[in-house]
């Protein structure tokens, strides 16, 4: 990449984990009947965006770019994981956290390396059910169900 595209990226994520950070301490501290509350999440989720950024802005300073080797931008990929995102978010409450993810998921996969699709499907169905069940099970939290769960149960 480039090396003043890497250090503005930094910057900016850097700025947004700190507003991460600040906002999350406005939440609540904790939810009806759950130890965790709203607030941790995202709290933590601005600590490592800070960390990470903090490590990419020095790594800036580090690396040297040859100026006769330019990388060709893969606008294709980009607009697939973006368009991925976008849908994830419109339809995680509609069809539920687990088949939102592991479709999101599955789609992120086969984007960035085609072929080996059992197992890109494998480690998204095992990674969208155990998050679903230690969040909702273990950590009493709530999470979208699965669709016409209220229902049939």
């Amino acid at each position: 990449m480039s090396k003043t595209f890497d250090r503005f990226s930094g910057i900016l994520f850097l700025a947004i984990g700190a507003l991460f950070i600040v906002e999350s301490i406005r939440l609540s501290q904790s939810a009806y009947g759950s130890d965790i509350g709203p607030d941790i999440f995202p709290m933590y989720l601005g600590i490592a965006l800070v960390l990470l950024s903090i490590r990419l802005v020095y790594e800036t300073f580090r690396y040297q770019q040859d100026q006769s080797e330019k990388e060709k931008l893969d606008y294709k990929r980009f607009a697939i994981i973006l368009g991925a995102a976008i849908l994830y978010a419109g339809l995680i409450e509609t069809l539920g956290y687990v088949i939102t993810t592991f479709v999101f998921l599955t789609v992120g996969f086969q984007t960035m390396q085609k072929g080996k699709l059992w197992l890109s499907i494998l480690i998204a169905g095992v990674f969208s059910i155990g998050v679903y069940y230690v969040f909702v099970n273990v950590l009493q939290g709530t999470l979208p169900p699965f669709p016409f769960e209220n229902m049939f149960f």
